[in-house]
């Protein structure tokens, strides 16, 4: 089975919080407050953070 992960758009992100917030991993961060970071080694592909996300800039793709 091919895993998954989140990706950000960083140019896009407006650093909001909201996929940090659903994230059941803890995979995401907001280093310094600019744009969203995913942890890809615990980044389970599950989807949550890119329906959170107020301005769709988050997908899940085959890594």
């Amino acid at each position: 089975m091919a895993r998954k992960n989140a990706v950000v758009d960083r140019k896009l992100c407006v650093a909001c919080g909201s996929c940090a917030k659903v994230c059941p991993k803890d995979a995401i961060s907001l280093p310094q407050g600019i744009f969203a970071f995913v942890d890809t080694s615990k980044c389970v592909g599950c989807g949550l953070c890119a329906k959170e996300c107020p301005a769709t800039v988050i997908t899940v793709e085959v890594a």
